[in-house]
């Protein structure tokens, strides 16, 4: 059995943009921000449904996944494989927009519903050394959370380091088939969670169309496209850096040998028994200098 990689964006809008097995998404909300009670998830509404894209017009969306849930909290999820310009500006964007977006103009602000937004990032962008961090808004000295609508989620794969044998939880579960389900061969025997094999099921070719893998390779031309680009242009500006540094270097070198130049100079001609008036307007060096050689 082969799996497609769920790291590609069709891939991904295919597993969790499903308005018909639904079970996926609410699955991994629920073990990704770790909700119990009352919190959990009992159903989803997909604002943005899976619907194949133009090949030729790119990525239908940002966002690749858009949801609300029972009691209106919304959901933002998206998959992001390269570390691009901008990222973070981009996230507060969407997130800004689509929480205004739920009301209209003369509408209460009583009406807006928590905004959450969940980044899955094949690469590392934080410093917190958990693959799954989370932010709020929070009182820098208390930490007290006063604005609670605003949440963002990011799962850095890179640092997931588990084998199939070693997860234990749903939610290491879902980590484990976001990073390596392409790279496997069967569903492990761990996976109990309807949820989660409702994923593995429509991560198989097996249940893929013609046109569906056509979109997929597209898109991971595209994708592989993107981190050339990324790497591009870290690489260009290490050099930048670089010569920058070097240039600062010669710079200073030079600087420094013209001082020692004229600190010899200066020191000879006082051997010489020149006056210091003299030597200073030789040298450029004040008289207080001249002094202290």
């Amino acid at each position: 059995m082969n799996f497609v990689d769920v790291k590609n964006d069709i891939a991904f809008r295919k597993i969790f943009g499903n308005e018909n097995r639904t079970e996926s998404l609410i699955s991994f909300l629920n073990a990704i921000l770790d909700w119990e009670g009352d919190q959990r998830i009992a159903s989803v509404q997909i604002l943005n449904p899976y619907q194949l894209p133009n090949l030729r017009g790119g990525k239908v969306t940002i966002i690749d996944v858009r949801a609300t849930d029972q009691i209106g909290r919304t959901y933002l999820v998206e998959m992001q494989v390269a570390d691009v310009d901008g990222f973070g500006k981009r996230v507060l964007y969407y997130f800004a927009k689509s929480y205004s977006d739920q009301i209209q103009r003369g509408e209460f602000y009583r009406e807006l519903k928590p905004i959450i937004f969940i980044g899955i990032l094949d690469y590392v962008q934080t410093q917190n050394p958990n693959v799954i961090s989370r932010h709020q808004v929070r009182d820098v000295e208390t930490h007290e959370q006063t604005l609670h609508d605003v949440e963002f989620t990011f799962v850095e794969l890179p640092k997931f380091t588990k084998s199939a044998s070693e997860v234990e939880t749903l939610t290491d579960k879902w980590i484990y088939f976001l990073k390596n389900a392409e790279n496997i061969d069967v569903v492990p025997e761990n996976v109990d969670d309807a949820g989660l094999q409702s994923a593995y099921q429509q991560a198989s070719m097996h249940a893929w169309t013609r046109a569906e893998l056509a979109a997929y390779d597209y898109a991971s031309m595209r994708e592989e496209d993107d981190r050339a680009k990324a790497d591009a242009r870290v690489k260009k500006a290490l050099k930048q850096a670089t010569e920058a540094a070097e240039a600062k270097g010669i710079e200073k070198g030079i600087e420094k040998g013209k001082i020692e130049t004229t600190l010899e100079v200066a020191t000879n001609l006082k051997h010489e028994g020149v006056p210091p008036s003299i030597i200073a307007k030789t040298t450029g060096l004040s008289l207080e200098e001249i002094e202290r050689l």
